[in-house]
Formats: structure tokens, C-alpha cells, sequence
């Protein structure tokens, strides 16, 4: 890309990170955003599965929990809207009410099978707040029966809400192979480390599947040669 399009569309302080990292080197710094942009792509897969995981095993647990495949529905009236969940504005009855209120105006019947896979990372992380986790008896926990007995509830928000956080890194095109001015892939590195300890606490059994397709360190490999 010639230097007057990167800067006026990618902006030149992004890209004088690399600059900088690279020691003003401008070849180092093309390969550098390159690389980074490819590590990004790389982690798409396994972000976008673990959530899809995620908010599936929810479901199963707070289905049976219920005793209601259909509760995030009708938990609109249930503990979604329960008095000590003002202060959060009744973040998920509002979620719920978004999504439904879409499918409407676009003509499609509202069912959970719509409104559970309309719902954002955010929304499962929030089982894992107190104030929502207690409203559910601390069902959300169920979901890793092989985690170590040293994992709570506020640990694993914590790896959680850090996985949310770098997907939306991921997402807006921010540098991933950066600790400070430095190039280090380590941050991204202990990411994928976090989000692979959550999957095999979900079940063991679909670690192989994530690493079918994740080309992680390879990608970080390249970046570090560069």
C-alpha cells in the first residue's frame, strides 16, 4: 500500500507502532502490520467457536435449570427483571427485548432459537456477575465440571471478561503483538492459553476440534522472525 493511502485510511498512528518496534525500518514495519493482521485472522476460529460453546452450554444448564427450553423467553418476567437488577438496568431483560423486537420488524417468528445466537459475548459473561449468578443459584458454574477446585465463579469471569476484552481487540484491527514498544506475541499467547483451560474445564473432548483449527503459533512464530 503506497504511504499516502495508509495514512489517510489507516492513520499513521497506527501504523508508527510499527514504525517504532521496527526501528523506523519501513519494510520490517509493512511485514510487522502484515503479520499482525494475519495473526488476528488466526485467532477468528477459535474465538468464534469458544463462544458458540459457550453460550450453548448456558443454555443447557439454565434449560434444565428451568425446566424450560424456552427460558430465555420467558425468564423476561422471571429473574431477568428481579428488583436487585436496577442498578445494571436490566441489562439481559434489555438484551432479550432487542433481539425480539428485531426479529419482529423483520418478519420472523420469535423463538429461542433465534434470540440465544443473537446474543453478544457480553450477555453470557454476565452469568458469571454475582448479582446474575446468584438469581440462577450459581447454575452457571455446571458448565465446567472438569475445572480445578481452585476456579470460582470470580475467577473464571475474570479469563472470561480477558477473552471478551481481546476478541474486541481482535475485532477493531488493534495491534496483538506489542508489550509496550516491544514486538512480543506473549499477551495473545496467554489468551489462547486461557481460552483452551476454559474449553478443556467445558469438556476434554473438544480441545482436539479447537486445535483442527488454530494456526496460532504459527502465525506468532512469523511475527517474532520478522
Amino acid at each position: 500500500m503506497r504511504i499516502e493511502l495508509r495514512n489517510k485510511y489507516l492513520s499513521r498512528p497506527r501504523y508508527n507502532r510499527y514504525l517504532t518496534a521496527t526501528g523506523n525500518n519501513r519494510s520490517r514495519a509493512n511485514r510487522l502490520y502484515n503479520a499482525n493482521n494475519r495473526l488476528a485472522q488466526a485467532f477468528h476460529p477459535i474465538l468464534s467457536q469458544f463462544e458458540v460453546v459457550l453460550r450453548n452450554s448456558l443454555n443447557i444448564v439454565l434449560a434444565s435449570h428451568f425446566k424450560d427450553s424456552d427460558w430465555i423467553i420467558t425468564q423476561k418476567t422471571g429473574f431477568m427483571r428481579d428488583n436487585s437488577l436496577r442498578n445494571s438496568h436490566f441489562f439481559l431483560r434489555t438484551c432479550v427485548q432487542k433481539s425480539e423486537t428485531k426479529l419482529t420488524r423483520r418478519g420472523i417468528p420469535v423463538t429461542n432459537g433465534k434470540i440465544i445466537p443473537d446474543q453478544t459475548f457480553g450477555f453470557w459473561l454476565a452469568f458469571f456477575l454475582s448479582h446474575h449468578y446468584s438469581l440462577v443459584t450459581g447454575q452457571s458454574i455446571h458448565i465446567f465440571p472438569h475445572k480445578p477446585a481452585s476456579e470460582n465463579r470470580a475467577s473464571i469471569y475474570d479469563k472470561l471478561n480477558e477473552i471478551k476484552n481481546f476478541r474486541n481487540r481482535v475485532n477493531h484491527c488493534e495491534p496483538l503483538c506489542f508489550t509496550a514498544h516491544n514486538i512480543d506475541c506473549s499477551c495473545a499467547l496467554d489468551i489462547r492459553d486461557k481460552l483452551y483451560d476454559l474449553v478443556k474445564w467445558i469438556d476434554p473432548n473438544l480441545v482436539s476440534f479447537f486445535e483442527s483449527v488454530d494456526n496460532i503459533q504459527s502465525k506468532t512464530n512469523q511475527i517474532m522472525n520478522i
